[in-house]
């Protein structure tokens, strides 16, 4: 009879037990080592990139950082989002909606979230990548990692890489192009180099770039004086503006400058202006795809 009531005594904790999710992987991140839930069901994602990495491995996460300029997602994942909360801009997540989610997994990045580390972790395993810029390869496999598809991850990824070496054949001569890539934010003029999300896409297709901006490093901070040192074959501009109107004025202000109407590349009509979400911002594996499709509609391959 005692070890009956033993027995009887220990089933609640059998099935809290049997509830809880298998704690059985630990990943290494930026932070150190993690570990994480096997089979993870309630994902919080707080950069817009991890957001697409998640999307693309077939997982909606329950909450996540809100899309820079979206209301509140990019429309190319808004769909995609339905049912998932919005918990703040990636560099002011709100601590308390995260919480109030419950998640059992959370994706952070140390460059946004170093400083709210010990509370993210205090609400569930937290699984940091380095940085926000570059080889969104990068973090997109750590990402998939955390949850258990690196399968996934490498199917992706292939996808990727095969769609990049169609377009690749299908540019040809035109990868002879030295192309130029600049952002227009407010105060301030971006002339982007390889360690960055669009270089390192223009770099995977085979593109020269201008001297200045074949190295590899982000970009160069600048402002109007420098306008001659944005030219190439071709150029490729965004510009991200919050809704004061201050990128879109500034802008508008050097296009209409002389010293950009007299670079080649306008002067020769190989000028475009792009989407800073796709080209840059959104930064993740479904942006990237449709960059690739943004570069074969501009040279009519599409």
């Amino acid at each position: 009879m005692k070890i009956w009531s033993r027995l009887l005594c220990a089933l609640p904790l059998f099935a809290m037990l049997a509830s809880a999710p298998a704690i059985a992987r630990d990943v290494t991140d930026s932070m150190g080592t993690v570990t994480v839930p096997d089979a993870p069901k309630r994902i919080v994602v707080l950069t817009n990139e991890g957001t697409e990495a998640l999307l693309a491995l077939g997982v909606t996460p329950v909450g996540a950082a809100n899309s820079w300029n979206g209301d509140p997602w990019w429309d190319h994942i808004s769909d995609a989002m339905d049912g998932a909360e919005p918990v703040g801009k990636e560099s002011a997540v709100n601590l308390e909606l995260i919480a109030a989610l419950e998640p059992d997994l959370i994706l952070a990045n140390k460059q946004r979230h170093e400083e709210i580390y010990p509370q993210l972790t205090a609400i569930a395993p937290t699984v940091m990548s380095k940085e926000l810029r570059g080889d969104w390869k990068i973090n997109f496999r750590l990402y998939a990692e955390a949850l258990g598809k690196e399968q996934e991850a490498d199917a992706a990824i292939a996808d990727y890489d095969a769609s990049v070496a169609d377009l690749r054949e299908k540019l040809g001569d035109h990868l002879n192009e030295e192309v130029s890539v600049i952002r227009f934010v407010p105060g301030q003029i971006r002339i982007y180099q390889l360690d960055s999300f669009s270089g390192v896409l223009l770099k995977d297709i085979g593109f020269h770039r201008p001297a200045n901006q074949n190295v590899e490093e982000f970009a160069i901070r600048t402002g109007k004086e420098s306008i001659p040192d944005m030219d190439g074959d071709r150029i490729f501009y965004f510009t991200y503006d919050s809704g004061d109107g201050k990128g879109t004025s500034l802008e508008e202000e050097v296009l209409a400058d002389p010293l950009w109407q007299s670079l080649s590349a306008v002067k020769a009509g190989k000028v475009h202006q792009v989407s800073d979400a796709i080209w840059n911002t959104a930064g993740g594996i479904l942006a990237a795809k449709l960059m690739l499709h943004d570069i074969a509609g501009i040279y009519g391959l599409d």
